[in-house]
């Protein structure tokens, strides 16, 4: 039991964390009101211990993620699995030590499956023989987001500022948004040396015909950081800007053949969601709706685990955490009732016997507060709420 009536038997108390009460690791005590309340475009509290817990991903050094798709892991296998030409038909490029290696003229290698918003991780080099190359010349490919937009691969190693090479245009340089944006630096190695993209890309978002946010694109090349969440202003393009226009919310995702023998290696993406889809915790994509459904069902399975006829710290705490979701009319009685059950019994207690009951005095004042802060309730709703603020401030106990 968390709590003796008498406070004759000691309770050991293993710290406090905020206002909850950590009884060990992983375990989430019985204060649960800690942080900024639900609201209306959130259905969950700051640090709420009900909001679903991350799955665990497996990172080995030097592999994909655990959850990664690999597209291509250096195997034939793994291109006839995943990968074919713009008609659905096999494509014609060619594995050859370990690499996937574009056929010059034989047309895009396509993704067989569709993917949307994502992580796409690839190497890249540009061929020796590009070495002295520049301009459009130098290992031209690219990777196409969902076969919509591109960030360019080129040779454009490009150490000597005053070297008198051709240069290619800055938005078509290596980690360029193809047409759109230069990368913030150029991160590019020489001809012959393996580099690496790794690209989060979310798609533009369209609502009634209108674009209701363009989408970003972060890129980093070489581990450094070219493209800051850019946000895209049109559609893959050349030498014109072509206005963003709908597409399917899933598509495959290419690899330019632009004419060069760019071989790549090591190709793997990650599905991720798109903010937009997060209806219940967001400032941006909210629907108050879908907040108050799932705030409701919270409350119900926490309601569940009060028992309204034992008036302890767990069952009182318990009551108002219920009420910082939902303000049923069976959810406020039954906080009354404990309350006014556990405001009776503290006020039954001698001196020493509430100096033993400390700790869950001011978890329990640091709940309502939170809950008055927050305007879920008013305070003077709860007489409890005085009493504890009484014995806290006579007994000189900080709450924080």
């Amino acid at each position: 039991m968390w709590y003796n009536g008498g406070m004759k038997n000691k309770i050991l108390v293993a710290g406090i964390c905020g206002v909850a009460l950590c009884a060990g690791a992983g375990e989430r005590g019985i204060f649960g009101l800690y942080g900024d309340t639900p609201d209306a475009k959130h259905a969950w509290a700051v640090h709420d211990f009900n909001r679903p817990y991350p799955k665990q991903v497996e990172t080995p050094a030097g592999k994909p993620p655990s959850d990664a798709i690999v597209l291509f892991d250096g195997t034939q296998k793994s291109v006839d699995e995943n990968w074919c030409d713009a008609k659905g038909q096999p494509t014609k490029w060619r594995v050859k030590d370990g690499a996937f290696i574009c056929t010059p003229r034989s047309g895009l290698a396509c993704t067989r499956r569709a993917f949307g918003d994502a992580q796409f991780h690839v190497e890249w080099l540009s061929p020796l023989d590009d070495a002295r190359k520049h301009g459009q010349l130098g290992g031209n490919s690219g990777v196409i987001p969902m076969g919509q937009y591109e960030i360019q691969i080129l040779n454009s190693y490009d150490p000597d500022p005053d070297a008198k090479v051709e240069r290619n245009y800055p938005d078509g340089i290596a980690a360029s948004v193809y047409a759109q944006n230069p990368p913030l630096v150029n991160a590019s190695r020489p001809a012959g040396v393996w580099q690496t993209y790794d690209i989060i890309f979310h798609q533009p978002i369209w609502k009634d015909g209108k674009v209701l946010h363009p989408g970003t694109v972060t890129v980093f090349h070489n581990g450094v950081l070219v493209q800051d969440a850019w946000e895209l202003e049109g559609m893959g393009t050349h030498r014109v800007r072509r206005p963003l226009v709908p597409h399917a919310t899933k598509l495959p995702w290419k690899l330019q053949d632009h004419g060069d023998p760019v071989p790549f290696r090591n190709i793997w993406i990650r599905e991720i969601p798109s903010r937009w889809d997060n209806t219940t915790h967001s400032e941006m994509s909210a629907k108050e709706e879908d907040v108050r459904a799932l705030r409701e069902q919270t409350a119900a399975r926490l309601f569940a685990q009060v028992d309204a006829a034992t008036p302890d710290p767990k069952n009182v705490n318990g009551a108002l955490e219920v009420l910082s979701y939902s303000l049923k009319p069976d959810y406020m009685a039954a906080a009354k009732k404990l309350c006014a059950g556990y405001e009776a019994r503290l006020k039954s207690l001698s001196e020493k016997d509430l100096d033993a009951e400390r700790t869950f005095v001011v978890g329990t004042l640091k709940g309502f507060n939170v809950l008055v802060k927050n305007k879920v309730i008013g305070p003077d709703d709860f007489s409890l709420c005085a009493t504890l603020r009484q014995i806290a401030t006579r007994k000189k106990w900080p709450v924080r």
